[in-house]
């Protein structure tokens, strides 16, 4: 019998060197693409090749809505997750992303720009994407398709 894959959630310098050290990567959540290839990638793979370990699974999650109102878009994601910027974890991660608040971090616009992002994550190292479709009910929709299609290729 195989064991389960073992993932942590990892933010900070210290999670990351234990992610890396002993198990298969790490959950990432409102943590963007600069922040994933300068901060994330780099502290995690590193604790993993020191272990003699393959490397990490990265899983970046994040809001994610394909619309051509932005700024609404923005709007609702900000009151949606408004408490992610509160948490002093979240923050942190916002902060160095360059974003102020959770809308600066999520994949927001038309399905050009959408799988685009998607794509900026992939070659910053994230592993995995686990999108959380956001939004009103037309951009939630957008999402999914995008989501689709970026697993199919596009």
């Amino acid at each position: 019998m195989t064991s389960p894959s073992l993932l942590v959630a990892a933010l900070g310098p210290k999670m990351l060197d234990l992610a890396g050290t002993w198990t298969d990567g790490t959950l990432l959540w409102m943590t963007g693409v600069k922040t994933v290839a300068d901060h994330i990638v780099p502290r995690i793979r590193e604790a993993a090749a020191k272990a003699g370990r393959a490397d990490p699974r990265i899983v970046c999650s994040l809001p994610i809505a394909v619309t051509d109102d932005v700024e609404g878009a923005r709007s609702r994601i900000n009151s949606d997750y408004a408490m992610y910027a509160t948490l002093p974890s979240y923050a942190a991660m916002l902060e160095r992303e360059g974003a102020g608040d959770p809308a600066g971090a999520s994949l927001i616009g038309s399905r050009a720009q959408v799988l685009e992002a998607l794509h900026e994550l992939e070659a910053a190292g994230a592993t995995e994407f686990s999108g959380v479709p956001s939004g009103n009910a037309e951009e939630k929709a957008g999402a999914l398709e995008v989501l689709v299609d970026f697993q199919r290729g596009e």
